[in-house]
């Protein structure tokens, strides 16, 4: 009879934004956040950008453009960038961490007898 593997638990969002803040590439939660951060960013924005038009400072408008085209540039570089390489799997983020339990076959294969080479 084949052994029963256990289920990996769930990970919960916060933890998979965590774990895709220290491991490299993106995973979807990460994304998902990151793109929430951009929408809250664009409505602050956004706003700021209605009180200059409000206040006729020509200079604060132009401030406020500049800042909304920076982060728009930002976000669409981002959105480019992720389209090339693609999300990453949090299970992936976490076995390339070396957070998951180690299966059998990954420690027979996964080895190295190291020798000591001292004089």
């Amino acid at each position: 009879m084949a052994e029963r593997q256990p289920e990996p638990e769930p990970i919960s969002s916060a933890n998979a934004v965590f774990l895709g803040a220290l491991a490299p590439g993106v995973n979807g939660p990460t994304w998902t956040t990151l793109r929430f951060a951009f929408v809250m960013l664009g409505v602050c924005l956004s706003v700021m950008l209605g009180l200059a038009f409000s206040s006729s400072d020509s200079w604060l408008v132009f401030h406020v453009a500049f800042l909304v085209l920076i982060t728009a540039t930002l976000f669409l570089l981002l959105s480019w960038f992720l389209a090339q390489t693609g999300l990453v799997s949090v299970e992936h983020q976490i076995r390339e961490m070396g957070l998951a339990p180690n299966d059998q076959k990954e420690n027979r294969e996964g080895v190295v007898k190291t020798e000591d080479k001292s004089l």
